[in-house]
């Protein structure tokens, strides 16, 4: 691969935790510094950050990544598939990015030693199965994909006591997995979910329960008619969005 002596214009934005939008430049990578760590020839690697967006021969792996990588954002890619080794030695990571890939599977200890991983952005790939997930999660996005319920295990978010953000839109899901109570937001928009219970959100045995923390549920693009279902969303502070007629 070519390398060139140029300097490398990135634009950083919020998203990506800097303070304020501004350029930052990056020197042009010397392969005498890099012959250990190719991925920061073809990406660029800041303190902590590896960006791999759009890679330009194919990427249809996960790069090797510097030990003190926290931020990996590796979107628009070929990958197809996550190891258990892909990830195995960088236990600093707390955000990645995997959008607009072709992912299809996931080995199941893929994400297992990741223990401080907050955010998990898995949207527009092939999955039809989830692997275990990291118990600090904070955010897992997961639309546009072709899960359905059997390929998403019974508590396998009731076991994350910090999630706060779920995003399942756009899959094929028959029904609504348990939902852990730090819940804030929940999309379940455009699967095939048919039916609610009572304890679908709330705890049908009891009708002073109220959840708290839920902000936003939405169901719409489902065939379920909502205004069936009442005792379903009774302890809910805002009505979900959906089918009411």
């Amino acid at each position: 691969m070519e390398v060139k002596k140029s300097k490398k214009k990135v634009i950083l934005s919020q998203d990506y935790d800097n303070p304020a939008d501004k350029d930052v430049e990056i020197p042009g990578a010397d392969p005498k510094d890099d012959e250990d760590l190719p991925t920061c020839l073809m990406c660029v690697c800041l303190t902590g950050s590896v960006y791999c967006e759009d890679v330009s021969p194919d990427m249809t792996t996960v790069p090797a990544l510097p030990q003190e990588t926290a931020y990996l954002y590796a979107c628009f890619n070929k990958i197809t598939k996550i190891t258990n080794k892909d990830f195995a030695n960088i236990a600093t990571l707390k955000r990645i990015d995997l959008s607009g890939n072709l992912i299809s599977e996931i080995e199941d200890g893929a994400f297992s030693k990741l223990s401080h991983l907050e955010e998990l952005t898995l949207a527009g790939n092939k999955l039809v199965k989830l692997p275990m997930l990291p118990a600090n999660l904070l955010s897992l996005d997961v639309n546009h994909n072709l899960l359905k319920t059997k390929g998403v295990k019974a508590n396998i978010f009731k076991k994350l006591i910090k999630l706060a953000y779920l995003y399942l839109g756009d899959n094929g899901l028959e029904a609504i997995p348990p939902l852990p109570e730090s819940l804030r937001v929940v999309h379940l928009h455009n699967n095939n979910i048919t039916s609610l219970t009572d304890d679908t959100f709330c705890k049908g045995n009891s009708t002073h329960y109220i959840r708290h923390n839920m902000q936003e549920v939405r169901l719409d693009g489902n065939p379920i008619t909502l205004a069936q279902h009442p005792n379903s969303f009774i302890c809910l502070r805002a009505l979900p969005i959906g089918h009411y007629k």
